[in-house]
Protein backbone atom coordinates (compact mmCIF):
# COMPACT_ATOMS: atom_id res chain seq x y z
CA UNK A 1 0.00 0.00 0.00
CA UNK A 2 1.50 3.31 -1.11
CA UNK A 3 0.82 6.81 0.06
CA UNK A 4 -1.36 7.38 -2.99
CA UNK A 5 -3.68 4.51 -1.84
CA UNK A 6 -4.34 6.16 1.53
CA UNK A 7 -6.74 8.95 2.24
CA UNK A 8 -4.95 12.22 2.72
CA UNK A 9 -4.38 12.94 6.39
CA UNK A 10 -4.46 9.32 7.66
CA UNK A 11 -1.41 7.87 9.40
CA UNK A 12 -0.09 4.49 8.09
CA UNK A 13 0.76 1.58 10.31
CA UNK A 14 3.95 1.83 12.32
CA UNK A 15 5.69 -0.81 10.16
CA UNK A 16 4.22 0.25 6.82
CA UNK A 17 6.49 1.03 3.92
CA UNK A 18 5.31 3.66 1.44
CA UNK A 19 7.61 2.26 -1.29
CA UNK A 20 9.47 5.55 -1.76
CA UNK A 21 13.21 5.03 -2.35
CA UNK A 22 15.35 6.38 0.42
CA UNK A 23 17.46 8.41 -1.92
CA UNK A 24 14.40 10.37 -3.19
CA UNK A 25 13.60 11.78 0.21
CA UNK A 26 14.63 15.43 0.42
CA UNK A 27 14.00 16.02 4.08
CA UNK A 28 14.92 13.38 6.65
CA UNK A 29 12.12 12.50 9.08
CA UNK A 30 12.34 13.92 12.58
CA UNK A 31 13.97 11.65 15.13
CA UNK A 32 11.61 9.21 16.86
CA UNK A 33 8.93 9.18 14.14
CA UNK A 34 9.95 5.89 12.53
CA UNK A 35 9.72 7.56 9.07
CA UNK A 36 6.03 8.57 9.49
CA UNK A 37 4.61 11.93 8.26
CA UNK A 38 3.35 13.81 11.30
CA UNK A 39 0.68 16.43 10.57
CA UNK A 40 -0.19 19.47 12.68
CA UNK A 41 -3.63 20.05 14.14
CA UNK A 42 -4.10 22.97 11.74
CA UNK A 43 -3.31 20.77 8.76
CA UNK A 44 -5.77 18.12 9.83
CA UNK A 45 -8.48 20.70 10.61
CA UNK A 46 -7.90 22.38 7.27
CA UNK A 47 -8.09 19.04 5.45
CA UNK A 48 -11.44 18.34 7.10
CA UNK A 49 -12.69 21.80 6.21
CA UNK A 50 -11.69 21.44 2.54
CA UNK A 51 -13.31 18.02 2.39
CA UNK A 52 -16.56 19.39 3.80
CA UNK A 53 -16.59 22.37 1.49
CA UNK A 54 -15.93 20.20 -1.53
CA UNK A 55 -19.12 18.18 -0.86
CA UNK A 56 -21.98 19.72 -2.87
CA UNK A 57 -24.55 18.13 -0.58
CA UNK A 58 -23.35 20.17 2.40
CA UNK A 59 -23.41 23.56 0.71
CA UNK A 60 -27.22 23.88 0.74
CA UNK A 61 -28.98 21.59 3.21
CA UNK A 62 -32.31 21.38 5.01
CA UNK A 63 -32.06 19.77 8.42
CA UNK A 64 -34.96 18.82 10.68
CA UNK A 65 -34.45 18.30 14.39
CA UNK A 66 -35.22 19.40 17.90
CA UNK A 67 -33.59 22.58 19.26
CA UNK A 68 -31.40 22.09 22.30
CA UNK A 69 -30.12 24.84 24.59
CA UNK A 70 -30.16 28.26 22.87
CA UNK A 71 -27.56 30.96 23.59
CA UNK A 72 -27.67 34.51 22.24
CA UNK A 73 -24.29 36.28 22.26
CA UNK A 74 -23.78 39.97 23.00
CA UNK A 75 -23.34 40.49 19.25
CA UNK A 76 -26.81 39.05 18.60
CA UNK A 77 -25.71 35.70 17.13
CA UNK A 78 -27.69 32.60 18.15
CA UNK A 79 -25.93 29.32 19.05
CA UNK A 80 -27.92 26.09 19.51
CA UNK A 81 -27.88 22.38 18.70
CA UNK A 82 -30.21 20.44 16.44
CA UNK A 83 -30.63 16.87 17.68
CA UNK A 84 -32.58 13.71 17.07
CA UNK A 85 -32.51 10.29 18.71
CA UNK A 86 -29.01 9.38 17.53
CA UNK A 87 -26.97 12.57 16.92
CA UNK A 88 -26.77 16.32 17.27
CA UNK A 89 -25.41 19.12 15.10
CA UNK A 90 -24.11 22.44 16.39
CA UNK A 91 -25.72 25.44 14.70
CA UNK A 92 -24.81 29.11 14.32
CA UNK A 93 -27.35 31.73 13.25
CA UNK A 94 -25.83 35.14 12.61
CA UNK A 95 -27.63 38.25 13.78
CA UNK A 96 -28.37 39.80 10.35
CA UNK A 97 -30.19 36.64 9.23
CA UNK A 98 -31.85 36.08 12.62
CA UNK A 99 -33.41 39.53 13.01
CA UNK A 100 -35.06 39.25 9.57
CA UNK A 101 -36.73 35.97 10.44
CA UNK A 102 -40.30 35.91 11.81
CA UNK A 103 -39.42 32.76 13.78
CA UNK A 104 -36.90 32.58 16.61
CA UNK A 105 -35.28 29.41 18.06
CA UNK A 106 -36.60 28.08 21.37
CA UNK A 107 -35.47 25.07 23.33
CA UNK A 108 -37.60 21.99 22.69
CA UNK A 109 -39.14 23.13 19.38
CA UNK A 110 -38.90 20.90 16.35
CA UNK A 111 -37.76 22.95 13.38
CA UNK A 112 -36.44 22.78 9.83
CA UNK A 113 -33.19 24.73 9.38
CA UNK A 114 -31.78 25.81 6.06
CA UNK A 115 -28.09 26.62 5.61
CA UNK A 116 -24.64 25.18 4.90
CA UNK A 117 -22.27 22.92 6.79
CA UNK A 118 -18.75 24.15 7.42
CA UNK A 119 -15.86 23.76 9.85
CA UNK A 120 -14.93 26.44 12.35
CA UNK A 121 -11.19 25.90 12.05
CA UNK A 122 -9.97 27.57 15.31
CA UNK A 123 -12.05 25.08 17.33
CA UNK A 124 -12.23 22.26 14.83
CA UNK A 125 -16.02 22.28 15.20
CA UNK A 126 -18.38 21.03 12.50
CA UNK A 127 -21.33 23.48 12.42
CA UNK A 128 -24.47 24.25 10.48
CA UNK A 129 -24.52 27.93 9.52
CA UNK A 130 -28.26 28.66 9.52
CA UNK A 131 -29.76 31.06 7.01
CA UNK A 132 -33.47 30.43 7.68
CA UNK A 133 -35.51 28.65 10.35
CA UNK A 134 -39.11 27.39 10.22
CA UNK A 135 -41.25 25.21 12.47
CA UNK A 136 -41.12 21.61 11.36
CA UNK A 137 -44.83 21.63 10.49
CA UNK A 138 -44.15 24.09 7.66
CA UNK A 139 -41.07 22.44 6.36
CA UNK A 140 -42.49 21.77 2.91
CA UNK A 141 -43.73 25.32 2.45
CA UNK A 142 -40.44 26.70 3.67
CA UNK A 143 -38.53 24.57 1.19
CA UNK A 144 -40.80 25.67 -1.64
CA UNK A 145 -40.40 29.29 -0.50
CA UNK A 146 -36.60 29.11 -0.49
CA UNK A 147 -36.41 27.26 -3.79
CA UNK A 148 -38.67 29.76 -5.57
CA UNK A 149 -36.87 32.68 -3.92
CA UNK A 150 -33.50 31.39 -5.11
CA UNK A 151 -34.77 30.86 -8.66
CA UNK A 152 -36.42 34.26 -8.95
CA UNK A 153 -33.45 35.96 -7.36
CA UNK A 154 -31.16 34.33 -9.90
CA UNK A 155 -33.33 35.89 -12.62
CA UNK A 156 -32.71 39.32 -11.12
CA UNK A 157 -36.31 40.00 -10.08
CA UNK A 158 -35.22 41.10 -6.61
CA UNK A 159 -32.33 43.32 -7.70
CA UNK A 160 -32.16 46.66 -5.94
CA UNK A 161 -31.19 48.37 -9.22
CA UNK A 162 -34.68 47.83 -10.66
CA UNK A 163 -36.45 49.36 -7.66
CA UNK A 164 -38.32 52.56 -8.48
CA UNK A 165 -38.65 55.64 -6.33
CA UNK A 166 -42.05 56.54 -4.93
CA UNK A 167 -43.76 59.77 -6.01
CA UNK A 168 -43.48 62.51 -3.40
CA UNK A 169 -47.14 63.57 -3.23
CA UNK A 170 -49.34 61.24 -5.29
CA UNK A 171 -52.75 62.62 -6.19
CA UNK A 172 -54.36 59.20 -6.69
CA UNK A 173 -53.37 55.97 -4.88
CA UNK A 174 -54.53 52.50 -5.90
CA UNK A 175 -54.99 49.95 -3.10
CA UNK A 176 -55.13 46.27 -4.05
CA UNK A 177 -56.74 44.40 -1.15
CA UNK A 178 -59.95 42.82 0.07
CA UNK A 179 -62.82 45.30 0.55
CA UNK A 180 -64.22 43.36 3.49
CA UNK A 181 -61.14 43.31 5.73
CA UNK A 182 -59.89 45.80 8.28
CA UNK A 183 -56.87 46.55 6.07
CA UNK A 184 -58.89 48.70 3.70
CA UNK A 185 -60.30 50.81 6.56
CA UNK A 186 -56.86 51.16 8.18
CA UNK A 187 -55.25 52.30 4.94
CA UNK A 188 -58.01 54.87 4.29
CA UNK A 189 -57.75 56.16 7.85
CA UNK A 190 -53.96 56.61 7.64
CA UNK A 191 -54.13 58.30 4.22
CA UNK A 192 -56.91 60.68 5.37
CA UNK A 193 -54.96 61.58 8.50
CA UNK A 194 -51.59 62.14 6.85
CA UNK A 195 -52.52 63.51 3.41
CA UNK A 196 -56.25 64.15 2.87
CA UNK A 197 -55.57 65.65 -0.59
CA UNK A 198 -54.95 62.18 -2.04
CA UNK A 199 -57.74 60.20 -3.67
CA UNK A 200 -57.85 56.51 -2.85
CA UNK A 201 -58.93 53.92 -5.40
CA UNK A 202 -59.91 50.45 -4.18
CA UNK A 203 -59.09 47.60 -6.56
CA UNK A 204 -60.80 44.64 -4.93
CA UNK A 205 -59.30 41.17 -5.01
CA UNK A 206 -59.06 37.98 -3.00
CA UNK A 207 -56.09 37.83 -0.65
CA UNK A 208 -56.39 34.22 0.58
CA UNK A 209 -57.17 30.87 -0.97
CA UNK A 210 -56.41 29.08 -4.20
CA UNK A 211 -58.04 31.77 -6.35
CA UNK A 212 -56.17 34.61 -4.65
CA UNK A 213 -53.06 34.65 -6.91
CA UNK A 214 -55.09 35.02 -10.08
CA UNK A 215 -57.32 37.64 -8.41
CA UNK A 216 -54.29 39.69 -7.32
CA UNK A 217 -52.74 39.51 -10.78
CA UNK A 218 -56.06 40.56 -12.33
CA UNK A 219 -56.34 43.55 -10.00
CA UNK A 220 -52.84 44.76 -10.94
CA UNK A 221 -53.66 44.43 -14.63
CA UNK A 222 -56.95 46.32 -14.23
CA UNK A 223 -54.97 49.25 -12.84
CA UNK A 224 -52.62 49.18 -15.82
CA UNK A 225 -55.53 49.10 -18.29
CA UNK A 226 -57.17 52.03 -16.55
CA UNK A 227 -53.90 54.01 -16.69
CA UNK A 228 -53.56 53.31 -20.41
CA UNK A 229 -57.18 54.27 -21.16
CA UNK A 230 -56.91 57.48 -19.13
CA UNK A 231 -53.66 58.40 -20.91
CA UNK A 232 -55.34 57.88 -24.31
CA UNK A 233 -58.28 60.04 -23.19
CA UNK A 234 -56.02 62.83 -21.94
CA UNK A 235 -56.86 62.30 -18.27
CA UNK A 236 -53.50 61.01 -17.05
CA UNK A 237 -53.63 63.39 -14.07
CA UNK A 238 -56.54 61.44 -12.60
CA UNK A 239 -54.79 58.06 -12.75
CA UNK A 240 -52.99 56.38 -9.82
CA UNK A 241 -49.33 57.23 -9.31
CA UNK A 242 -48.53 54.36 -6.93
CA UNK A 243 -50.04 51.02 -5.94
CA UNK A 244 -50.36 49.55 -2.44
CA UNK A 245 -50.60 45.76 -2.22
CA UNK A 246 -51.90 45.01 1.27
CA UNK A 247 -53.19 42.21 3.45
CA UNK A 248 -53.48 41.60 7.18
CA UNK A 249 -51.45 39.15 9.22
CA UNK A 250 -51.82 35.38 9.17
CA UNK A 251 -49.98 32.12 9.05
CA UNK A 252 -47.55 31.13 6.34
CA UNK A 253 -50.33 29.19 4.61
CA UNK A 254 -52.69 32.20 4.81
CA UNK A 255 -50.08 34.44 3.16
CA UNK A 256 -49.01 31.88 0.58
CA UNK A 257 -50.82 33.67 -2.26
CA UNK A 258 -48.21 36.42 -2.03
CA UNK A 259 -45.46 33.81 -2.54
CA UNK A 260 -47.03 32.66 -5.80
CA UNK A 261 -44.75 33.09 -8.80
CA UNK A 262 -47.53 34.71 -10.85
CA UNK A 263 -48.04 37.37 -8.22
CA UNK A 264 -44.30 38.04 -7.92
CA UNK A 265 -43.89 38.47 -11.67
CA UNK A 266 -46.97 40.71 -11.86
CA UNK A 267 -45.56 42.93 -9.12
CA UNK A 268 -42.22 43.20 -10.93
CA UNK A 269 -43.92 44.00 -14.26
CA UNK A 270 -46.44 46.45 -12.78
CA UNK A 271 -46.52 49.83 -14.48
CA UNK A 272 -46.56 51.82 -11.24
CA UNK A 273 -44.28 51.70 -8.20
CA UNK A 274 -45.56 49.06 -5.78
CA UNK A 275 -45.50 49.23 -1.97
CA UNK A 276 -46.12 45.83 -0.41
CA UNK A 277 -47.58 45.76 3.10
CA UNK A 278 -48.54 42.16 3.76
CA UNK A 279 -48.95 40.69 7.23
CA UNK A 280 -47.15 41.84 10.33
CA UNK A 281 -43.56 42.98 10.68
CA UNK A 282 -42.29 39.41 11.15
CA UNK A 283 -44.06 38.14 8.02
CA UNK A 284 -41.94 38.02 4.87
CA UNK A 285 -43.27 37.10 1.42
CA UNK A 286 -41.76 36.95 -2.02
CA UNK A 287 -43.99 39.87 -3.01
CA UNK A 288 -42.07 41.93 -0.44
CA UNK A 289 -38.81 41.19 -2.27
CA UNK A 290 -40.38 41.98 -5.66
CA UNK A 291 -42.02 45.25 -4.62
CA UNK A 292 -40.26 48.56 -4.99
CA UNK A 293 -40.72 49.23 -1.27
CA UNK A 294 -41.55 46.77 1.53
CA UNK A 295 -43.63 47.99 4.46
CA UNK A 296 -43.89 45.99 7.70
CA UNK A 297 -47.69 46.46 7.88
CA UNK A 298 -50.51 47.80 5.67
CA UNK A 299 -50.75 50.93 7.81
CA UNK A 300 -47.01 51.47 7.40
CA UNK A 301 -47.44 51.10 3.63
CA UNK A 302 -49.99 53.91 3.69
CA UNK A 303 -47.59 56.06 5.69
CA UNK A 304 -44.81 55.44 3.17
CA UNK A 305 -46.72 56.54 0.06
CA UNK A 306 -47.83 59.96 1.32
CA UNK A 307 -46.11 62.70 3.31
CA UNK A 308 -47.29 63.85 6.71
CA UNK A 309 -49.26 67.05 6.29
CA UNK A 310 -47.98 68.35 9.63
CA UNK A 311 -44.39 67.88 8.47
CA UNK A 312 -45.19 69.44 5.10
CA UNK A 313 -46.85 72.40 6.82
CA UNK A 314 -43.82 72.80 9.08
CA UNK A 315 -41.54 72.59 6.06
CA UNK A 316 -43.64 75.19 4.23
CA UNK A 317 -43.49 77.49 7.25
CA UNK A 318 -39.74 77.01 7.44
CA UNK A 319 -39.39 77.64 3.71
CA UNK A 320 -41.56 80.76 4.04
CA UNK A 321 -39.37 82.04 6.85
CA UNK A 322 -36.24 81.39 4.80
CA UNK A 323 -37.87 83.05 1.76
CA UNK A 324 -38.82 86.10 3.83
CA UNK A 325 -35.26 86.35 5.11
CA UNK A 326 -33.88 85.97 1.61
CA UNK A 327 -36.27 88.63 0.25
CA UNK A 328 -35.33 91.01 3.06
CA UNK A 329 -31.64 90.42 2.42
CA UNK A 330 -32.16 90.88 -1.32
CA UNK A 331 -34.14 94.10 -0.80
CA UNK A 332 -31.79 95.60 1.78
CA UNK A 333 -29.21 96.88 -0.71
CA UNK A 334 -31.79 98.30 -3.20
CA UNK A 335 -33.61 99.91 -0.27
CA UNK A 336 -30.40 101.61 0.86
CA UNK A 337 -29.75 102.79 -2.70
CA UNK A 338 -33.33 104.05 -2.99
CA UNK A 339 -33.03 105.97 0.25
CA UNK A 340 -29.75 107.49 -0.94
CA UNK A 341 -31.31 108.46 -4.28
CA UNK A 342 -34.32 109.96 -2.50
CA UNK A 343 -32.07 112.00 -0.29
CA UNK A 344 -30.13 113.17 -3.34
CA UNK A 345 -33.37 114.17 -5.11
CA UNK A 346 -34.64 115.93 -2.00
CA UNK A 347 -31.37 117.83 -1.82
CA UNK A 348 -31.79 118.92 -5.47
CA UNK A 349 -35.42 120.09 -5.06
CA UNK A 350 -35.84 123.92 -5.46
CA UNK A 351 -37.54 124.24 -2.10
CA UNK A 352 -34.71 122.27 -0.49
CA UNK A 353 -32.09 124.31 -2.24
CA UNK A 354 -33.90 127.54 -1.28
CA UNK A 355 -34.05 126.33 2.30
CA UNK A 356 -30.37 125.48 2.18
CA UNK A 357 -29.55 128.96 0.74
CA UNK A 358 -31.74 130.59 3.37
CA UNK A 359 -30.08 128.59 6.06
CA UNK A 360 -26.65 129.42 4.66
CA UNK A 361 -27.60 133.13 4.54
CA UNK A 362 -28.80 132.92 8.10
CA UNK A 363 -25.59 131.27 9.15
CA UNK A 364 -23.53 133.89 7.34
CA UNK A 365 -25.65 136.68 8.85
CA UNK A 366 -25.22 135.21 12.29
CA UNK A 367 -21.50 134.91 11.68
CA UNK A 368 -21.27 138.53 10.40
CA UNK A 369 -23.33 139.78 13.32
CA UNK A 370 -21.09 137.97 15.74
CA UNK A 371 -17.98 139.29 13.95
CA UNK A 372 -19.28 142.89 13.90
CA UNK A 373 -20.36 142.65 17.50
CA UNK A 374 -16.97 141.28 18.41
CA UNK A 375 -15.17 144.02 16.51
CA UNK A 376 -17.37 146.75 17.97
CA UNK A 377 -16.82 145.33 21.41
CA UNK A 378 -13.09 145.22 20.82
CA UNK A 379 -13.15 148.82 19.49
CA UNK A 380 -15.26 149.96 22.42
CA UNK A 381 -12.86 148.28 24.80
CA UNK A 382 -9.91 149.93 23.05
CA UNK A 383 -11.69 153.29 23.14
CA UNK A 384 -12.44 152.89 26.81
CA UNK A 385 -8.85 151.92 27.45
CA UNK A 386 -7.65 154.91 25.40
CA UNK A 387 -10.17 157.21 27.12
CA UNK A 388 -8.78 156.09 30.41
CA UNK A 389 -5.22 156.82 29.27
CA UNK A 390 -6.10 160.03 27.34
CA UNK A 391 -6.09 162.58 30.26
CA UNK A 392 -2.67 161.51 31.40
CA UNK A 393 -1.39 161.44 27.85
CA UNK A 394 -2.88 164.86 27.08
CA UNK A 395 -1.46 166.40 30.20
CA UNK A 396 1.94 164.90 29.55
CA UNK A 397 1.91 165.96 25.96
CA UNK A 398 0.72 169.46 26.86
CA UNK A 399 3.41 169.81 29.46
CA UNK A 400 6.03 168.57 27.04
CA UNK A 401 4.69 170.88 24.35
CA UNK A 402 4.67 173.82 26.70
CA UNK A 403 8.19 173.03 27.76
CA UNK A 404 9.20 172.78 24.14
CA UNK A 405 7.49 176.08 23.38
CA UNK A 406 9.19 177.66 26.30
CA UNK A 407 12.51 176.27 25.16
CA UNK A 408 11.81 177.44 21.63
CA UNK A 409 10.76 180.81 22.93
CA UNK A 410 13.92 181.06 24.96
CA UNK A 411 15.99 180.03 21.97
CA UNK A 412 14.07 182.42 19.77
CA UNK A 413 14.46 185.17 22.25
CA UNK A 414 18.18 184.51 22.34
CA UNK A 415 18.37 184.69 18.59
CA UNK A 416 15.89 187.54 18.01
CA UNK A 417 17.15 190.95 16.75
CA UNK A 418 15.79 192.60 19.85
CA UNK A 419 18.06 190.50 21.99
CA UNK A 420 20.98 191.65 19.87
CA UNK A 421 19.81 195.25 20.20
CA UNK A 422 19.51 194.76 23.93
CA UNK A 423 23.14 193.82 23.99
CA UNK A 424 24.06 197.22 22.47
CA UNK A 425 23.95 196.49 18.81
CA UNK A 426 21.97 198.61 16.31
CA UNK A 427 20.39 198.05 12.91
CA UNK A 428 21.31 200.60 10.30
CA UNK A 429 19.02 201.19 7.33
CA UNK A 430 19.16 203.66 4.50
CA UNK A 431 16.30 205.86 4.87
CA UNK A 432 15.77 206.02 1.15
CA UNK A 433 14.99 202.39 0.57
CA UNK A 434 14.98 200.93 4.10
CA UNK A 435 17.68 198.37 3.27
CA UNK A 436 20.06 197.31 5.94
CA UNK A 437 23.54 198.65 5.58
CA UNK A 438 26.08 195.95 6.06
CA UNK A 439 29.08 197.55 4.38
CA UNK A 440 30.28 201.17 4.55
CA UNK A 441 30.36 201.25 0.82
CA UNK A 442 26.59 201.00 0.85
CA UNK A 443 26.37 204.30 2.73
CA UNK A 444 28.44 206.99 1.06
CA UNK A 445 28.76 210.40 2.59
CA UNK A 446 25.57 212.31 2.87
CA UNK A 447 23.42 209.16 3.00
CA UNK A 448 20.53 209.56 5.37
CA UNK A 449 20.31 206.62 7.73
CA UNK A 450 17.92 205.34 10.32
CA UNK A 451 19.52 203.55 13.28
CA UNK A 452 17.34 201.34 15.34
CA UNK A 453 18.41 200.86 18.87
CA UNK A 454 17.08 198.55 21.60
CA UNK A 455 14.51 201.17 22.72
CA UNK A 456 13.82 203.25 19.65
CA UNK A 457 15.28 204.77 16.45
CA UNK A 458 17.48 207.78 15.72
CA UNK A 459 18.30 209.48 12.44
CA UNK A 460 21.80 209.96 11.19
CA UNK A 461 23.67 211.18 8.19
CA UNK A 462 26.95 209.88 6.90
CA UNK A 463 29.49 212.72 7.08
CA UNK A 464 32.42 211.27 5.27
CA UNK A 465 33.78 208.04 4.16
CA UNK A 466 35.83 206.21 6.76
Amino acid sequence: MTSSDRADGLLPGWDADDGTPQQSRQVPPPPGTFGLRIRTVTEVSRAIRETVRADERLRDVWVEGEIGRVTISSAGHAYFALKDERAQLQCVWFRDDRVRSPFQPQTGLRVVAHGRVDVFEPQGALQLYVEALQPAGFGDLAIRFEQLKARLQAEGLFDVARKRRLPVRPAVIAVVTSPSGAVWRDVCHVLARRWPLARVLLVACQVQGDAAPASIVGALRRIERWVDEAADAGGAADTPAVTILARGGGSLEDLWAFNDERVVRAVVAHRLPVVCGVGHEVDVTLADFAADVRAPTPSAAAELVVPDRAEVAAAVRGARGRLDDAVLRAMAAPRRELVAERRALDALHPAARLAQSRERAGVLLDRATRAATARLGAARTADERLATRLPGLATGRTTRARAAIDASRAALAALAPQATLDRGYAIVRRRADGSIVRDPIEAPAGTALEVRLARGEVGATVDAEA
